[in-house]
């Protein structure tokens, strides 16, 4: 039997993130694939993709320094890619607009949906993104937009798959649809503990400093807990955050690899005080045999296993929030947590069996 003819689509090529290592990893199932985006950065093109088609809307961005202006074309762009009558499938990565390629191709249409846009969709969330009221009131006209394109996509795809399970429950609410659940594939085999590395006395928030990320939640709770805080990354929320500080939390910016990586082998846990749609850090962090103390809500309850590779604190306000996870910090104790049976849990997210599940859906969607 010849292999499927598969198009893969994806929202945009402007950065690396994790919609990109899932688009990656569809191609290594599928090397024949053809890549698809409206707007394509050259520099977020990494192997092993190669060749990504795009439309007019990447000259427009490499003139504009910015997608976001560009973002009520996308759409249009996406329903006029040249998909019809040349492929059996055509695979969707789907975070605000890419389901409208549905409409671009006959063949069945599978979307892997890393999110509906949830400052579409959630007030709260928009609130929080949008950078004062200016910014919140063209979210919102276009967050009106983008819900009718994903609600009117939303009747014409094959099968939804969510990337974890808060998604899927997303999905139900907003879509109406159901959706099933493989989660996003995290490089675990670059992520490994060291034995003879002594663990340090402090905690680790790592990650893009932006506010649904709450890393302020976790500078609160680290401040009333007396424990030390490495914060790793950066953001625009970065000034903010090191404004709320106090002396037990140091800020070590963006980082060379080897940096992240020791400081999660060495970190006495790694924090997630934000809802994540499913959240990389996390995983990582295990791979290296290290505990995780999240917030017990989104991609976490995929996750993390309570009393086995970390804890999950109760969502609530940002008051309870904070005072539950000062509890956990001042009461933590890793050598609690066995690092093999930490790191087992993690590679169950491997790239190999994310390729395996979602290889397993499209056959099912072809072979029904």
């Amino acid at each position: 039997m010849n292999a499927p003819r598969i198009a893969i689509v994806h929202e945009r090529f402007t950065e690396l993130g994790g919609s990109e290592t899932c688009v990656a990893q569809f191609f290594e199932n599928w090397p024949r694939a053809e890549v698809f985006a409206p707007i394509v950065e050259l520099d977020s093109v990494r192997p092993p993709l190669h060749t990504v088609h795009d439309t007019w809307l990447s000259k427009a961005h490499s003139v504009l320094g910015s997608h976001a202006p560009l973002l009520p074309f996308i759409p249009r762009a996406l329903r006029k890619l040249p998909l019809r009558n040349r492929f059996d499938a055509v695979l969707i990565s789907h975070f605000a607009f890419a389901t409208q390629a549905v409409f671009a191709t006959d063949a069945p249409t599978i979307a892997y949906v890393h999110s509906p846009a949830r400052w579409a969709w959630d007030p709260a969330f928009r609130a929080q993104e949008a950078g004062g009221r200016m910014g919140q009131a063209a979210l919102s006209i276009l967050g009106e937009f983008a819900r009718r394109n994903e609600l009117r996509a939303a009747l014409h795809l094959d099968h939804v798959v969510a990337n974890s399970r808060a998604v899927a429950e997303r999905i139900h609410d907003w879509w109406g649809l159901p959706a099933s659940v493989v989660n996003p594939p995290v490089h675990v085999d670059r992520f490994t503990p060291d034995p003879a590395l002594p663990p340090g006395d402090f905690f680790l928030c790592a990650g893009r400093l932006v506010p649904y990320k709450r890393a302020d939640l976790a500078i609160r709770a680290a401040q009333r807990a007396g424990v030390r805080l490495v914060v790793l990354g950066d953001g625009r929320f970065r000034s903010h955050l090191e404004s709320i500080a106090g002396q037990e939390t140091v800020f070590l910016g963006a980082t060379p690899f080897e940096v992240l990586l020791d400081a999660y082998r060495r970190a006495q846990a790694v924090l997630m005080p934000g809802i994540e749609d499913f959240g990389i850090v996390p995983v990582e962090a295990m791979a290296c045999g290290t505990p995780v103390i999240a917030v017990g809500a989104g991609g976490a309850l995929d996750s993390v296993l309570p009393g086995v590779t970390g804890e999950l604190i109760p969502p609530g306000t940002d008051e309870a929030v904070i005072e539950a996870l000062a509890k956990s910090l001042a009461g933590f104790a890793r050598d609690d947590y066995c690092p093999d049976i930490v790191r087992e849990h993690a590679i169950t997210f491997s790239p190999t069996a994310f390729r395996h599940r979602i290889a397993t859906t499209v056959d099912e969607v072809l072979g029904g």
